[in-house]
């Protein structure tokens, strides 16, 4: 086995904190009282860091190093559909579009959020719809995400969990891997 150091630790902490603030958010916090409001806030705080880190972080924090194309998502795709086990050191094309989508759901549930409190848009249904069939389709994603994690966990046998807990992957001997 072979251990690479991929995660660093603002990558983790934005992941494990950002699950724990969209959890209380969506499941836990009552959706009137102001301590929603602020989660919001923060989680879209969260995200901002984020972006920036994807720009000038590490190699592995960064979008550039994960860009999907058509052509890496088809390929992933067909690996799954045959069996082939091409591993990737950081992203899989399917883990950034994943990515994409809850980054930018998220974004928009926090830009509707706010939009509910402003004099402009208090009481506008469709914002507060929007808001609504944003936060469920993140629920989704996130649950997609969550046995897709589980998944690719098993089916290459690289622990995707203890990798994102302790910022090391680690890999079969002589595996074949992708960036």
């Amino acid at each position: 086995m072979t251990q690479h150091k991929i995660w660093d630790p603002f990558v983790r902490i934005f992941h494990w904190t950002l699950v724990v603030g969209f959890a209380a958010n969506a499941l836990f916090v009552d959706d009137d009282s102001k301590l929603h409001e602020w989660l919001g806030f923060a989680i879209v705080g969260l995200i901002a860091a984020r972006l920036v880190w994807g720009l000038i972080g590490p190699r592995f924090a960064r979008f550039s190093s994960f860009w999907p194309t058509p052509a890496s998502v088809i390929g992933q795709l067909s690996d799954i559909a045959t069996g082939r086990k091409r591993l990737h050191l950081g992203h899989t094309p399917l883990g950034a579009l994943m990515i994409f989508n809850l980054l930018g759901t998220i974004l928009l549930i926090g830009l509707t959020g706010w939009m509910m409190t402003t004099n402009a848009y208090w009481g506008v249904e469709w914002v507060e719809e929007t808001h609504e069939a944003l936060v469920t389709w993140a629920e989704i994603s996130i649950v997609l995400h969550v046995l897709a994690v589980i998944w690719e966990s098993r089916r290459t046998g690289v622990n995707l969990p203890r990798a994102m807990v302790t910022g090391i992957k680690t890999l079969p001997d002589g595996a074949r891997t992708d960036p």
